[in-house]
């Protein structure tokens, strides 16, 4: 490990040569080419390079990169909640899940999709949404190969290799593999019981 953080430095030297200038972030990473503001920052950033994990939860051993992930995952086990929703009183363990949930009072979309500017509140919404422009399919079925576009649609598909049908008809018993399969079933009773009446 030695040799890899002598190595990493020597190649921090030269990415950083050149942008003595650059106030901002005057610290790049030499393997991905990300800048930051703080040499601090820099470092704990090389985590996600070597795969260390110095902090571990005294909890379940479960281990961190970053001491304040660790903290936010220690709640977990606390059950402490020390982030508050003004509006609802709602609580959080981490500021950006409360940052996320405000989006819901406020309104606020700040993602937009590029291709056709539908604005959403949280990016894993809009990467999402997103492949319904293109032809990413990244949840294939183990069983068969068929790749989906969401991870509900291959959940909903491997029930059908399971025999899994967890959705009940409560007027007739009849059993589907999926929540608009059942709804659409439950329309047979409507009609039906609109001609008896």
């Amino acid at each position: 490990m030695q040799g890899l953080w002598e190595s990493f430095w020597e190649k921090q030297e030269l990415a950083t040569h050149g942008q003595v200038h650059e106030k901002d972030r005057p610290y790049p990473c030499a393997v991905c080419e990300k800048n930051f503001n703080r040499l601090t920052h820099l470092k704990t950033h090389w985590r996600t390079h070597t795969g260390l994990k110095p902090y571990s939860c005294g909890e379940c051993r479960k281990n961190f990169g970053q001491l304040s992930t660790l903290t936010t995952h220690q709640r977990l086990h606390t059950g402490e909640r020390p982030y508050s929703c003004e509006e609802c009183r709602k609580t959080f363990t981490n500021p950006s899940d409360l940052n996320k949930h405000q989006r819901l009072h406020t309104g606020e979309r700040p993602y937009p999709c590029r291709e056709c500017r539908k604005r959403f509140s949280q990016l894993s919404n809009l990467t999402m949404h997103y492949r319904s422009h293109t032809e990413d399919r990244p949840y294939p079925c183990g069983e068969c190969g068929k790749s989906f576009k969401y991870l509900a649609d291959l959940t909903v598909h491997k029930r059908k290799h399971m025999g899994e049908r967890p959705f009940l008809c409560p007027q007739c018993g009849k059993r589907f593999s999926n929540k608009s399969s059942l709804a659409q079933h439950q329309r047979i009773h409507t009609r039906v019981s609109a001609k008896v009446k």
